[in-house]
């Protein structure tokens, strides 16, 4: 990677997470009198607040963290993904009862145990009528990534967290190509374009160099579909070396969270 592109990237890495903390800390400042407060509550419960102030502080605070630190991942991926891909927001075209019903069909296979394929769907066709007005339809989609000199579409499902309920990887599949015939459709007068979906996490819950066991996933998804861990950063940073160079500055940005916690500590329990 070239030394232009991994300060930006660093750069991005470093002020997001920093822009993170501030903002966390504004809040949690913000309720230091409130009685209601996320952190106040967990101190007037006194079985919580018997097993002691780090217990009861982070109690407090580390279920929220998790889930606002995810949308922060999410983020940093997409303004990562802007220094090498065009990043686009919803689409707009339409969907035909065919396609539809071509989705239940893959769908139902599926669940039946049958092992996805990519071909499943990109090898299915169908008349398109004249008129198409009344099927109209928009979709919406956080994380679509077009690289113009390979004339390729990415639609990504990602959950940052990690991890997938297992009960949702129907939906995910489905919602991912819903987006992918509502893509194509628009792309009718370009069939030199190719779209491709993926289901990426921002890490590997089993470790990074572990293989990835969610079978319930696997289930709906193939195994060119998963971007886990470190490929999905590799992948937004187009180069084999975009996850140790995402995660080394994250190691040197986390001490913004660390500081502020303590502040945080402090202003709740001095």
């Amino acid at each position: 990677m070239d030394e232009k592109k991994k300060t930006a990237i660093q750069e991005i890495v470093d002020r997001e997470i920093k822009n993170f903390m501030d903002t966390y800390e504004t809040r949690y400042a913000g309720e230091v009198s409130d009685p209601d407060g996320v952190i106040n509550s967990k101190k007037n419960n006194c079985f919580v607040a018997e097993l002691g102030k780090e217990f009861m502080f982070y109690s407090a605070f580390v279920r929220s963290f998790d889930s606002s630190f995810g949308r922060v991942l999410e983020k940093i991926g997409n303004e990562i993904a802007k220094l090498s891909y065009d990043v686009r927001g919803n689409i707009n075209s339409f969907l035909l009862p065919q396609q539809s019903q071509h989705m239940d069909y893959i769908i139902l296979e599926y669940e039946k145990h049958r092992r996805p394929q990519v071909s499943d769907y990109c090898d299915f066709v169908c008349m398109i009528p004249e008129d198409t007005r009344s099927f109209e339809r928009s979709h919406v989609t956080d994380h679509y990534f077009y690289n113009p000199a390979k004339k390729e579409h990415y639609l990504i499902e990602l959950k940052a967290g990690g991890d997938l309920d297992n009960k949702k990887a129907k939906t995910e599949k489905l919602a991912l190509l819903q987006e992918y015939f509502i893509l194509k459709n628009f792309l009718l007068n370009k069939p030199d374009e190719t779209i491709k979906l993926y289901f990426g996490t921002a890490y590997n819950k089993y470790g990074e160099n572990s293989e990835w066991k969610q079978e319930r996933v696997k289930q709906f998804f193939a195994d060119e579909e998963l971007l886990i861990g470190k490929d999905y950063w590799n992948f937004v940073c187009d180069d084999p070396e975009g996850f140790e160079i995402v995660f080394e500055q994250y190691r040197k940005s986390s001490r913004y969270i660390n500081e502020a916690l303590n502040r945080i500590k402090t202003l709740y329990f001095q």
